[in-house]
């Protein structure tokens, strides 16, 4: 696998000027993306306080399996476990890995308002071990908790990011030695894990003032050497675009992907993939196993909660595509993990037709 290494750095995004992703002090996508403009946000706001389905939330927390520190120690190596939306702890060479860990109530600057998880994380902080690397796709609510990091920093050696996003943990205290921060294409070896941020479409930023200040990416890692190695790629957050096929060639083939699938709407389809473009990007890429990600935790978009699993369902079974949908907290064998078990449809039909509180 070809990759390259950046040096560990605590420079401001701003002074990422060797970036060619960055113009003037902000980062871009390879293709524009369409800026929805004053009237469209108001407009789809408006959509949001006025037009969500009932069924946006369910009525009551989905299942979730409890895990416990000791559960986490004496599961096998190639292990994973999904505690919501895009947080992932995988067991790769006997270490511990997070991807974009949140775990606070809310995906917003606010404790009292902005989406509510639907369920508690399947473990708390204090009880993971030790965390050998934290990997960043990017700086939004739902992917960069600070609280979570914060608690985190103490009992995480490694904290690997895009650039720019590196700077925010750093200006939040974590010390600057436990971070890397790297372009798309560049890349580390660490605990004889390979990392490899790779691209994605999308955008950045956590106030009115500061979008685009920090790069995004999707993450290519592997685990182990030549034929029997492991390789796993997170998509982060994206809209489809042709950087997929260039993963998929240089980096492919994927024993697993997790795919953004959810979140998605017509007014933003070059930011978010709809799940026939999941499905897409994950053959794109060359994956085997796909395992829709971005779902099931937070309310962000105008769809029914469940809506993102039946339709990746539907679509990876007409394909003929192995779909991984995990309850919270299971434990999944990466190399041969279990097939989806549709846990959402019993939950929907117990849920029954409420509302929950958001």
């Amino acid at each position: 696998m070809a990759y390259s290494i950046l040096s560990c750095t605590s420079l401001p995004a701003t002074s990422y000027e060797q970036s060619p992703q960055q113009v003037d002090g902000k980062f871009r996508n390879a293709a524009p993306r369409q800026a929805p403009g004053f009237a469209k946000t108001m407009g789809i706001m408006w959509r949001f306080m006025t037009d969500k389905p009932a069924d946006a939330v369910p009525a009551k927390p989905p299942q979730v399996l409890p895990l416990t520190q000791t559960d986490l120690l004496a599961a096998p190596d190639l292990s994973l476990w999904r505690l919501g939306h895009s947080t992932m702890l995988l067991k790769l060479q006997g270490q511990f890995w997070l991807t974009d860990p949140v775990f606070s109530e809310r995906a917003s600057p606010f404790s009292f308002m902005g989406p509510k998880r639907f369920h508690a994380p399947p473990i708390a902080i204090d009880e993971l071990p030790p965390i050998t690397g934290v990997v960043l796709s990017h700086d939004h609510y739902d992917h960069l908790d600070h609280a979570a990091i914060l608690q985190l920093a103490p009992k995480v050696a490694h904290f690997v990011t895009p650039l720019g996003v590196g700077d925010r943990l750093i200006a939040w205290g974590v010390p600057a030695a436990k971070v890397q921060q790297f372009d798309w294409w560049q890349g580390t070896t660490i605990a004889g894990v390979k990392l490899v941020a790779t691209p994605a479409q999308h955008f950045s930023g956590r106030t009115l003032s500061d979008g685009n200040r920090t790069l995004w990416a999707s993450w290519v890692m592997e685990a182990g050497e030549g034929t029997d190695a492991t390789r796993i790629f997170f998509s982060g957050d994206t809209g489809y675009f042709d950087g997929f096929k260039a993963i998929g060639e240089r980096f492919g083939p994927f024993d697993l992907t997790m795919i953004e699938t959810g979140a998605y709407d017509a007014q933003w389809p070059d930011v978010h993939m709809q799940p026939e473009e999941s499905l897409q990007a994950h053959l794109d890429v060359k994956g085997h196993h796909l395992m829709p990600i971005h779902n099931g935790t937070f309310d962000l978009a105008m769809h029914v909660w469940t809506d993102p699993f039946d339709r990746i369902t539907a679509l990876a079974d007409k394909a003929g595509v192995p779909l991984v949908a995990p309850v919270m907290g299971e434990r999944l064998d990466i190399r041969r993990p279990a097939l989806s078990k549709q846990w959402w449809r019993g939950a929907a039909v117990d849920a029954g037709a409420g509302t929950a509180a958001r």
